[in-house]
C-alpha cells in the first residue's frame, strides 16, 4: 500500500504575526497508524522541503507518545525534512491520500490547484481520502463530476466554529471550517470539542479535530481494504 501525505506550506498566522503550520499529532498519529500497517509513505507540501509546524501543537500540553515517537524517529524526520513538491505528483501513484490539518492548510491548500486536482482524481479512480480537522477546508474549491461542489449533500465533520473560538482565532482565519463546508451544501455534524470523530462518506472520510486523527487513518485503513477487497 502507497500512501501520499500531504502537509502545509504555510506558516503566518494571518496579520498577528504568529507562526502556524501543520499540526503535529495530526502527521505523527497517522504516519505510525500507517507505517505499522506496512504501508510506504511519501509527504508532499506546496513548496516542497520542510513544512512548518505549528509551534503551538508541540507545546507539553500538546505533546502526546505519538508525537514523541516521531520526533525520535530519524527516518520520519528525514521524511519531513524534505517532502515532495505537489505539483511534481500523480494521483495515480497512490492507493490513497491523507490530509493532515492545523492552520496553514486554510491559506494555501484551500486555494492550491494542484490540491484540487489531486482531490478530483483520487476520488473520481475510485480511490478513497481521508482530511482532518482544518485540512477539509481544502474541499473549499473542489467539485464532483457534476460539477457541482464535491461536498454538496454529503455527510462531512471538520473542525468546529466552537474550538476556533476557544483557540481564539474565529476572527484571524480566512474562513471556518464548519461554516465554509455548510455553505458548500455539505450535511455537517459533530460531537463535543475535542472529542473524536469521523465522518464516512463513501470514498470520503473527514475528521473533527486532532484527537479524530488517529481514528481517521484506521478508517482510512480500513476503507483501503474494502476497495481493494470489491476490485479483487
Amino acid at each position: 500500500m502507497k500512501i501520499l501525505i500531504v502537509l502545509t506550506s504555510h506558516d503566518e498566522l494571518g496579520d498577528t504575526g504568529r507562526k502556524t503550520g501543520f499540526w503535529l499529532e495530526e502527521l505523527a498519529a497517522p504516519y505510525y497508524r500507517f507505517k505499522d500497517a506496512g504501508a510506504e509513505l511519501v509527504l508532499a507540501s506546496p513548496r516542497g522541503g520542510r513544512p512548518p509546524l505549528d509551534p503551538k501543537s508541540n507545546e507539553p500540553d500538546a505533546r502526546t507518545d505519538q508525537t514523541r515517537r516521531f520526533e525520535s524517529d530519524t527516518e520520519a524526520m528525514a521524511a519531513l525534512e524534505s517532502t515532495v513538491r505537489l505539483d511534481s505528483v500523480s494521483a495515480a501513484e497512490f492507493d490513497t491520500v491523507f490530509y493532515p490539518g492545523g492552520h496553514g492548510p486554510l491559506w494555501d491548500l484551500a486555494e492550491d490547484e494542484h490540491s484540487v486536482r489531486l482531490i478530483e482524481t483520487t476520488l473520481r479512480a475510485g480511490r478513497p481520502l481521508a482530511l482532518v480537522c482544518h485540512a477539509p477546508g481544502a474541499l473549499r474549491h473542489v467539485t464532483g463530476e457534476d460539477g457541482n461542489p464535491l461536498v454538496r449533500g454529503r455527510r462531512v465533520t471538520g473542525f468546529t466554529n466552537t474550538e476556533e473560538a476557544a483557540v481564539g482565532l474565529t476572527e484571524v482565519v480566512p474562513f471556518l471550517v464548519e461554516d465554509q463546508l455548510k455553505e458548500l451544501g455539505g450535511v455537517f455534524s459533530k460531537v463535543g470539542d475535542w472529542e473524536p470523530y469521523v465522518v464516512r462518506d463513501g470514498l470520503l472520510l473527514t475528521g473533527q479535530n486532532p484527537a479524530s486523527s488517529g481514528p481517521a487513518a484506521e478508517a482510512l485503513l480500513d476503507l483501503v481494504a474494502e476497495v481493494d477487497g470489491e476490485r479483487a
